[in-house]
């Protein structure tokens, strides 16, 4: 039984309430795992902050394991004068140890703005577009645009991908990332206008925020009319700090995801927002109960359906 028809099963009144509504989170995990871990494409510039972002992400300092096409770990300490190229290799696998749910690909090839690179980015985007294999394509794509340089936010390596990748199915979002360096830019405006210093540096968090929603809806007015566009936009900012938020770019990638077992596996898979949990499975599960009078909806099935979108090590925990 699929996750579909779990979750069909309990919504319908003629079920039966046999074994299959008593599903345990081990059993449930079972299912899921036909499609077992949530893959995202990572693109941009060497300078973007990706790694920052996905440590964020998988609430981690450390550094990646790094898997080849064959599911080989690769020594980097036998590679270490290479390691950057390897890294960023969009063949390769990065998997953090503090969340073995997300694989991540990376690439910053698009930077070198090499033909035969871009065309190597492109071949995989829509390879990855044609595929009808869920556990084996590349669920999401992060296209990383850095406002650390407000006067070179979109250059033409990004309006050639989203001019010509199609990305098919797979939903491409943009992360606005170090969305904190326009402080800077903002205080030193600020002071051109003839502030003081001190008036200056206080008024700048606001003005910041101000110059964030312009340097959006710039960068939208410029991708938004190419032949592919991004589906959304998340800013991001802080994610130098360890406890950095990073709810609304997954919430974002969640509502970008066209099948509803997507958006479960995603949300099972990260580890540091049980609070986004509760919110999907309330608007997804317990909403389409609603329909339902009370006394057609099977406790032991919806608990069940419910806990698709909780880390099975969670509900482990709870059933103890």
């Amino acid at each position: 039984m699929t996750s579909s028809s779990l979750r069909s099963s309990w919504r319908s009144p003629r079920h039966s309430g046999n074994a299959d509504c008593h599903l345990d989170p081990a059993e449930a995990k079972k299912q899921i795992d036909r499609i077992p871990r949530f893959r995202i494409l990572v693109l941009g510039r060497a300078s973007a902050g990706k790694t920052t972002v996905l440590q964020r992400v998988c609430s981690t300092t450390d550094q990646p394991e790094i898997f080849n096409g064959n599911g080989e770990k690769v020594d980097t300490g036998a590679v270490q004068g290479s390691l950057g190229r390897r890294y960023h290799n969009i063949e390769n696998e990065l998997v953090f140890k503090s969340n073995p749910g997300f694989v991540f690909r990376d690439s910053v090839v698009l930077e070198v703005g090499s033909s035969a690179e871009f065309d190597r980015v492109q071949k995989f985007v829509t390879d990855q577009a044609k595929s009808t294999e869920l556990e084996k394509r590349i669920h999401a794509i992060w296209y990383c645009i850095p406002l650390s340089d407000i006067h070179r936010m979109v250059t033409g390596v990004e309006r050639k991908f989203f001019n010509a990748c199609d990305s098919g199915h797979v939903p491409v979002i943009v992360l606005l990332t170090k969305a904190d360096a326009l402080q800077l830019y903002a205080f030193m405006e600020l002071e051109d206008n003839g502030l003081t210093v001190d008036d200056a540096r206080e008024e700048a968090p606001v003005a910041a925020k101000q110059l964030q929603k312009q340097c959006l809806e710039q960068i939208q007015g410029q991708l938004n009319g190419l032949k592919f566009p991004p589906q959304t936009y998340v800013i991001l900012t802080d994610m130098q700090q360890e406890s950095a938020d990073c709810e609304e770019l997954l919430k974002c990638t969640a509502n970008a995801l066209k099948e509803e077992e997507l958006q479960q596996l995603l949300m099972s898979s990260q580890w540091s927002n049980l609070g986004l949990c509760m919110e999907f499975a309330i608007m997804k599960t317990l909403r389409g109960s609603m329909k339902h009078v009370a006394g057609q909806i099977e406790l032991d099935s919806l608990a069940c359906a419910l806990s698709m979108w909780f880390p099975f090590e969670v509900c482990e925990i709870l059933q103890v």
